[in-house]
């Protein structure tokens, strides 16, 4: 592998990085909304993310599927530490983002594996399989009317 494709690889995780967490935060308005958590939604953030990848950032293949998971576990595991350090503000009478400075990394971590419940996984994998199925296929233009 020559230095542009690993350069380009190294982007692309990036930025599927950062989609995922974008989705985590989008994730987070109905859940915060709704004071509960809402794993369900790994399956549209999924199926949404898969298709943002494969039509920006890489084309349709086992790349795409691998940043589609990565983009939908990024988006799980973020808003799992959102709702922590919002159930901490809560608590607390903080700000959010005072309350996430202030527990920091590990503590919202081990709240989040707290409040995790026994199906939670299961829509996270199967999100993440939603996302690599979608980033994986090829795009097919829509046909044209007559």
């Amino acid at each position: 592998m020559n230095a542009r494709a690993a350069l380009s690889l190294l982007f692309a995780a990036f930025s599927a990085v950062m989609l995922g967490m974008a989705a985590g935060a989008v994730w987070m308005v109905p859940t915060l909304y709704l004071q509960q958590a809402m794993p369900w939604l790994a399956l549209p953030a999924g199926w949404l993310l898969g298709k943002a990848i494969r039509r920006w950032v890489r084309p349709a293949g086992s790349n795409a599927a691998l940043l589609a998971a990565l983009a939908t576990l990024t988006a799980a595991f973020y808003v799992n530490l959102l709702m922590a350090g919002a159930r901490i503000a809560g608590l607390m009478g903080l700000g959010l983002v005072d309350a996430l400075r202030t527990a920091g990394f590990d503590l919202l971590l081990q709240l989040a594996e707290l409040a995790q419940g026994s199906m939670d996984d299961v829509f996270y994998v199967l999100g993440m399989g939603i996302a690599a199925f979608v980033a994986m296929r090829a795009h097919r233009p829509a046909k044209a009317g007559p």
